[in-house]
């Protein structure tokens, strides 16, 4: 069919943005402000932004009534970013013209104009008085995380759309837990997304990115398009953890079946537990939920390596079992890294907790301790062993340093879920090898 049909009508088919743009590039539904399209790199925020204002440009249903041509703001990180990526770049307004539409650009005024009359001003997050008086239907801001200025840049654009019946603004970003992107996030029709999402992009360049930041702050933002926030006067900081990351490690048994919702590294296989690179210690740290509907099974897997410092090797928890299941994935857990000793928390259930895992293997080592201290107070002295370097996180669990670097020291918990099971899990077992007893004990390292 496209071999048969005349070079007009294949022009107008690769002109048609609605027959290429994938879900997340098209505007949502709604009588919505502000569109905020929040996601990894690649996924084709530019040109939806660009296909957008042209869209707008070209409609005559939006020149109705305006009193003259249709005024559009194009806000950048910088006056720089502006042109080169929402105006001239690959995916800018200037580079996906249709096929007879002029699309002038006047550099010295930070102007463009659309065959329609309508024109879009160039703007940057770096100078927010620029926008203390224009006026415009509409806007299109593109990577608000990264402007100098944001709060004074929006408040000075917001005020400043007041032409029209309906001003509307799109942003697209990669994201950072700038405070204004969390208040849009609340406020605005959302489109998340990640880099994997587009599948015009070549399949060698994903994979490689893939494999070199899956897991890590990094990937996560600018790949998966996640929001990562940390709370203020947080234990962990998401540096402090990136800082105390090291490759993963694999359990003791490769062949070893993981568990569904585990988070395991994937590292170099060690599967001595005496040579060099080995461990002195591993044991699963326990946070028992108080019902099947409650929160979660704290699940977490730590060794005390054989250079003295402790290793976060697997995170296991899970939500929503029963006594026996999660019985059943700590003695699983246990079998996978060959355990030397479980340690579970006794508040919730006291010797019933300790009973359930025996029935669910009569041979499990457990041992039981009271918490004397709130959860924050408990995590304090490991994360002062993370910021002195004697403790590392082998491999990423996402799931886990979120609720790390939710965890405060005045015990208060901003993070997901209603407690933060897999740290407090994390901090008993890590407290064990580092803070008990047997750590406490003297070694000779070296004559």
């Amino acid at each position: 069919m496209l071999r048969r049909m005349p070079l007009p009508q294949k022009r107008t088919l690769n002109e048609f943005w609605p027959a290429w743009a994938h879900d997340g590039q098209t505007p949502p539904a709604g009588d919505w402000p502000t569109w905020l399209m929040v996601t990894g790199r690649g996924f084709g925020k530019t040109r939806a932004g660009a296909e957008w204002v042209s869209a707008l440009a070209r409609d005559p249903s939006t020149l109705l009534g305006t009193g003259g041509p249709l005024r559009i703001a194009l806000v950048g990180a910088t006056i720089e970013d502006a042109l080169k990526v929402m105006v001239t770049g690959r995916s800018g307004v200037r580079t996906i013209a249709r096929t007879g539409e002029r699309v002038e650009l006047n550099k010295s005024e930070g102007l463009v104009r659309f065959s329609s009359g309508a024109e879009a001003y160039l703007y940057s997050g770096a100078c927010p008085e620029k926008l203390r008086g224009p006026e415009h239907h509409f806007a299109w801001c593109d990577e608000l995380a990264k402007w100098r200025y944001p709060e004074e840049t929006w408040d000075n654009l917001q005020l400043g759309l007041r032409l029209g019946a309906a001003p509307r603004t799109l942003v697209t970003t990669t994201p950072k837990a700038v405070p204004l992107l969390r208040k849009l996030v609340a406020t605005s029709a959302v489109t998340r997304g990640r880099t994997a999402d587009n599948l015009n992009l070549p399949g060698a360049f994903v994979e490689g990115m893939e494999a070199a930041y899956r897991g890590t702050r990094k990937g996560r933002e600018e790949l998966d398009g996640e929001l990562i926030e940390e709370a203020e006067g947080a234990l962990w900081s998401r540096a402090l953890i990136e800082a105390c990351r090291v490759s993963p490690v694999i359990a003791r048994s490769s062949a070893t079946k993981q568990s569904s919702g585990s988070e395991v590294g994937t590292g170099l296989l060690r599967s001595a537990r005496n040579d060099e690179s080995g461990f002195r210690r591993i044991v699963i740290g326990v946070d028992p939920p108080a019902s099947a509907q409650g929160d979660a099974c704290g699940i977490v897997a730590c060794a005390l390596g054989a250079d003295g410092v402790g290793y976060v090797l697997g995170d296991h928890s899970a939500h929503g079992l029963s006594p026996e299941g999660w019985a059943a994935r700590v003695v699983e857990a246990a079998a996978t890294w060959g355990a030397d000793c479980v340690i579970v928390e006794k508040n919730q259930g006291g010797d019933m907790v300790k009973s359930v895992l025996r029935a669910a293997d009569p041979a499990l080592p457990v041992r039981t301790v009271f918490a004397r201290f709130g959860k924050g107070d408990r995590a304090e002295p490991v994360a002062m062993l993370f910021e002195a370097g004697q403790a590392k996180l082998a491999g990423s669990f996402p799931a886990l340093e979120d609720e790390l670097c939710a965890m405060t020291r005045g015990g208060f918990y901003a993070g997901p879920g209603r407690s933060p099971d897999r740290a407090d899990a994390m901090v008993w077992a890590m407290s064990e090898l580092m803070l008990g007893r047997e750590a406490a004990e003297p070694r000779v390292r070296a004559l």
